[in-house]
């Protein structure tokens, strides 16, 4: 009789553990799920068919934003139909001019660069974002009004340049191909030049790196990018129009007339740097230094760009904080990353000794050595399963999805002071450049002193806010749907 007992309480007993410890497995199997992606391999890949987004588009001060290789962006008018990428830019050129953006990035803030003749060697508004791959010029691409009356003009914006310019006959040099006619300052009612005595002038400086030049009393601006990519030409005032209910007269801004690039169809560049020549600074009395975009998903997705107050009440907000020589650039205090859920063992001087920026033009986050090899250690376990592919360019961790529909990933967060986390969406994460070749999106800078970038890819469809005035940068998901 005891036996049996003692054999009945055995069985119980066994049982309660076998019912817990299946409890415990399904609790952590859960939890793994809560921090885990599963997406269409389709989503990753490019289409030929334009699905705009309609948030901001409602903002009166919002416009909208689009990709330089997608479909939503015709560059060179509107019978051609526009790839993504364009047939002409491979995945691994569009890397190779990324690298040459951040090298630019790092150069500019460890020296001071050179002159203008080396280089011959309510009140918001929103603009919609289109996505460009641009070598050193930035990504996305807005199209404003110039002159009076107004010409409609595409600009590559980038919060990583100050000085806004457009190409403008003549050419006396050398123009690239744009998708408008190019702005003719001799036909506009209010173009002004600059004087080269004035003390606006001689601000060019710290908005371009190099030191203006004259011609007949004329200002001459000077600006060259990462790739080599330049545009000089006459400094001059003008009436910008970003709404029609948003003029901006006398307008700072640069008419060149030699000009050389990638800029993709684009007939310039919008400068939202910190410097008081950026488009920030100089229409601060109507948008107090206030303006947020979203970056579409994808290259057939559009966002916007939004200036004013007027950001989503969940945006989390974290302190702009100061990068030694870099004044325009938009700091940041990243302190960690958590990858499926769990945070990374990661010394906060890892972060610390290069500090971080957050660059619109910049493709893919670049992160400390430090950083970046835990990071891509954690994110291989828990891709272990499925079959690796050769590296592309600057991608170290790449795998073969042929075989496969839909793909399980890990989340990644990002964690910045004052208590701010980014959930990396989806989108982010990975960058294809064909089923049997994806890669995750993030990489390691060679020194540990380089500055570390947070990159568009990883700021796909969230709502980032720059409170310049108030010294604070928000994040925020779903900014663009």
């Amino acid at each position: 009789m005891a036996s049996l007992k003692f054999i009945l309480s055995a069985y119980l007993l066994s049982l309660s553990l076998c019912y817990a410890f299946e409890e415990r497995v399904t609790a952590e199997s859960q939890h793994e799920l809560q921090h885990m992606h599963t997406i269409q391999l389709s989503s990753l890949l490019p289409s030929s068919v334009c699905n705009p987004s309609t948030k901001g588009n409602a903002k009166k001060s919002s416009l909208k934003v689009v990709h330089k290789h997608g479909p939503c962006f015709k560059p060179y008018g509107n019978g051609e139909k526009a790839a993504s990428p364009s047939p002409s830019v491979s995945h691994a050129e569009i890397l190779r001019q990324d690298q040459s953006r951040v090298k630019s990035i790092h150069s500019r803030l460890s020296k001071n660069s050179g002159s203008l003749d080396e280089i011959r060697q309510t009140d918001d508004a929103t603009l919609p974002a289109k996505d460009g791959s641009v070598v050193g010029a930035g990504n996305y691409i807005v199209t404003v009004g110039v002159g009076t009356p107004k010409k409609d003009l595409s600009l590559i914006f980038d919060t990583g340049s100050d000085l806004t310019w457009t190409q403008c006959e003549p050419c006396v040099k050398y123009c690239y191909e744009q998708k408008e006619p190019k702005f003719d300052p001799t036909v506009s009612q209010s173009y002004s030049n600059v004087s080269c005595s004035s003390t606006i002038c001689t601000s060019l400086q710290s908005a371009t790196g190099n030191s203006p030049s004259c011609a007949s009393s004329t200002c001459l601006y000077g600006i060259q990018y990462g790739d080599s990519s330049f545009s000089i030409g006459f400094f001059g005032k003008e009436t910008l129009t970003l709404t029609p209910t948003d003029v901006f007269p006398n307008f700072l801004f640069g008419c060149g007339q030699n000009n050389r690039g990638l800029f993709g169809g684009a007939a310039g560049l919008m400068g939202l740097g910190r410097d008081p020549i950026s488009l920030v600074s100089q229409t601060a009395t109507k948008y107090k230094k206030l303006f947020s975009y979203c970056l579409p998903s994808s290259a057939s997705s559009t966002g916007h760009l939004t200036f004013g107050p007027g950001a989503s009440k969940s945006v989390q907000f974290t302190p702009l904080s100061s990068i030694s020589g870099g004044s325009s650039f938009y700091g940041l205090e990243m302190i960690g990353i958590s990858v499926g859920g769990k945070k990374l063992s990661i010394a906060a001087s890892v972060f610390t000794t290069a500090g971080t920026i957050i660059d619109s033009g910049t493709v893919i986050t670049r992160l400390p050595p430090d950083a970046y090899t835990p990071l891509r250690t954690a994110f291989r376990q828990f891709m272990s399963k499925y079959p690796t592919a050769p590296a592309l360019s600057l991608l170290d961790t790449c795998y073969d999805f042929s075989k496969y529909s839909t793909v399980t990933l890990p989340k990644i967060s990002l964690f910045f002071s004052g208590g701010v986390e980014v959930s990396v969406d989806k989108t982010g994460i990975l960058y294809a450049s064909s089923k049997s070749q994806v890669c995750l999106a993030f990489a390691g800078n060679s020194d540990p002193t380089d500055v570390g970038i947070f990159g568009n890819t990883q700021q796909h469809t969230l709502e980032v806010v720059y409170d310049v005035a108030g010294r604070k940068v928000g994040f925020a998901a779903g900014g663009c749907s």
